[in-house]
């Protein structure tokens, strides 16, 4: 079996992406909105809320940039950036809906 090749739960073999430094953030932004609540779990599409993990999250891919700066492509950074600022704004939303 390869590296990009692992199996999944009924046997079969699934093909995973390359790890990158993008698709590394992009699964912490994948995380942080499953936490944030607006992604469902991927068998039953329930969708729960965890605003501790979400900023738990968010605090990740901050640390992230913070520590990775001046090492980083400009696509790098400002796709980072982006994604903070987006998570950093559904982050304030979910708790005015929720009165936190």
């Amino acid at each position: 079996m390869s590296d990009e090749e692992k199996t999944n739960g009924s046997g079969g073999k699934c093909s995973l992406p390359e790890v990158t430094f993008t698709s590394f953030v992009m699964s912490l932004n994948t995380s942080t909105l499953f936490h944030l609540g607006e992604i469902g779990e991927p068998g039953t599409g329930k969708k729960n809320k965890d605003p501790v993990l979400a900023k738990y999250s968010i605090d990740t891919l901050n640390m992230l940039h913070e520590k990775t700066k001046g090492n980083l492509t400009e696509d790098e950074d400002e796709m980072l950036q982006n994604i903070l600022y987006d998570l950093k704004m559904r982050y304030v939303n979910a708790g005015d809906k929720t009165g936190s």
